[in-house]
């Protein structure tokens, strides 16, 4: 059997970024967050959501508030929950 490298996408970084929130790693969350805009993997609502939700634990709801906006921006549907969750940081 031959091996490969696993290439990283949207499952995958949405599966890392949430497990960073929930172990309060925030700054490990937003730095794969970085990566996967780097890398050109499309993030979907609930790369957001995770990403947001590392930014509401930690009260930064400046930098919430900044990927609520990248979001839209990238044509990644929103709704109350997304908003919710960003002025809830």
């Amino acid at each position: 059997m031959s091996q490969g490298q696993l290439e990283p996408n949207t499952i995958t970084f949405n599966a890392a970024i949430s497990a960073c929130e929930k172990g309060s790693a925030w700054k490990e969350g937003l730095q794969l967050f970085d990566v996967m805009v780097r890398s050109q993997v499309e993030a979907d609502t609930i790369t957001f959501n995770a990403a947001i939700r590392t930014c509401q634990k930690r009260g930064d709801w400046v930098t919430a508030l900044v990927l609520f906006s990248a979001m839209e921006q990238s044509k990644v549907y929103s709704s109350m929950i997304n908003l919710d969750v960003a002025l809830g940081a």
